[in-house]
């Protein structure tokens, strides 16, 4: 039977998933370090996480029987793609399953800002009557400056133009502007002319410390600013003088450079107890219609994968899709190069077999190619694919062996 792991609280319909398509299934709360994370993966074939478990080119190493990971999330900076790749393990995430749930919550905060809700709360729970509506503002008119304009961005400028907002972005690639946005071509632009701005951009190296005491000082005073993206894009030093300075008026953060791992565990941060701040312990797209998409969707890709072969959406290999059915199937993973699936044709061939259905896809330095048959695959077909020297990983199907 094959085993599937599943760390940092997994919606249980990811469980139920892979329970019905045959897998052992264990599942953990929390997330693993490297050393716990080699060694629970022992006799493993399936690994599910979310952001905070790192998946290295070490655990890759230290466990070549894994064959597929995936991240309950969107984001994927925190696994090894390239040795993933390489290892000819399939990694697939969430790129679409929390959308909506990121796009509320910043709405949600940036109203609470705006009328500085926060600051009302914690002064009535401290038994001070504060009826006032001193630095409280509508949304409405004002100009929100959206900076990274993919699922979530856009989504949000569509939702933020109904409220009444008018709505700037910037993005690196040439996006279509939805509604009434503008595009701004640089981001020192946006940040001029917005007096809201809020951060969704993606987790690659390149936007570490994009936001530093720079950008905040090109912001309109008295502007606020979100994050709801990833922790290392803000410098937060820089986010904590330029509140206490009075610069920026109030802001909401949901992830941080550092987490902690587990439930309940101590968290620190320079903003913590900062006026008009709020801070969330990265739940932007942890509600429960988004977490059930989340584990409904990427548990149908593993087993889509591990089952047939079927790589799409896959983020890191060559996208195939084979339909039909036949006797067997196997998937070769191997190195691009010319004339390799000539040489895979030709030794199914050679073992008497007919080729019933193929398709092949390629992504950089690798080919994957999926093949049916019409009848068992042999024991010496098998071992001659896999010897073959731009092979990877070879996967069977179906009717195994003859």
């Amino acid at each position: 039977m094959p085993r599937a792991l599943l760390l940092e609280n997994i919606d249980p319909v990811a469980a139920d998933l892979l329970g019905t398509a045959g897998y052992e299934v264990e599942s953990l709360r929390g997330a693993l370090d490297e050393t716990d994370l080699v060694a629970a993966l022992d006799g493993v074939d399936v690994l599910g996480i979310r952001s905070k478990t790192q998946v290295t080119a070490e655990v890759l190493c230290r466990r070549p029987g894994l064959a597929a990971v995936g991240a309950f999330c969107i984001g994927t900076n925190q696994i090894d793609l390239a040795a993933a790749a390489t290892a000819g393990v399939a990694v697939f995430n969430a790129p679409y399953s929390n959308t909506r749930s990121v796009v509320e919550m910043a709405i949600a905060e940036i109203i609470c800002l705006a009328r500085r809700l926060v600051d009302r709360d914690r002064s009535l729970h401290a038994g001070t009557w504060d009826k006032s509506a001193a630095g409280s503002h509508e949304i409405r008119g004002r100009t929100l400056g959206i900076v990274g304009y993919g699922n979530i961005g856009s989504q949000l400028s569509v939702l933020a133009e109904a409220l009444g907002m008018r709505v700037l972005f910037h993005d690196l690639e040439d996006k279509l502007a939805l509604g009434n946005a503008e595009r701004c071509d640089t981001l020192e632009e946006l940040l001029e002319r917005a007096e809201t701005v809020t951060l969704h951009v993606d987790g690659r190296a390149g936007n570490a410390g994009l936001f530093g005491a720079e950008q905040f000082g090109r912001m309109r005073r008295r502007s606020l600013f979100l994050n709801l993206s990833r922790g290392f894009v803000v410098d937060h030093e820089a986010l904590r003088d330029h509140v206490l300075s009075g610069h920026i008026a109030g802001a909401a953060v949901d992830v941080f450079p550092e987490e902690p791992r587990e439930q309940g565990d101590p968290f620190t941060s320079v903003l913590r107890g900062l006026p008009n701040v709020i801070l969330t312990p990265h739940v932007g797209g942890s509600t429960k219609e988004a977490q059930h998409d989340i584990g409904r969707f990427v548990a149908g890709k593993l087993v889509e994968y591990t089952g047939a072969g079927t790589t799409t959406l896959s983020v890191n290999l060559p996208t195939v899709a084979l339909h039909g059915s036949s006797a067997a199937r196997f998937a070769l993973l191997h190195r691009n190069e010319p004339g390799v699936l000539a040489r895979v044709d030709a030794l199914v061939g050679e073992h008497g077999l007919n080729v019933d259905g193929q398709v092949l896809a390629t992504r950089g330095e690798l080919g994957y190619a999926v093949t049916d048959v019409g009848a068992a695959l042999p024991p010496e077909l098998l071992a001659a694919l896999s010897a073959l020297p731009e092979s990877v990983r070879l996967t069977t199907f179906g009717s195994r062996t003859g």
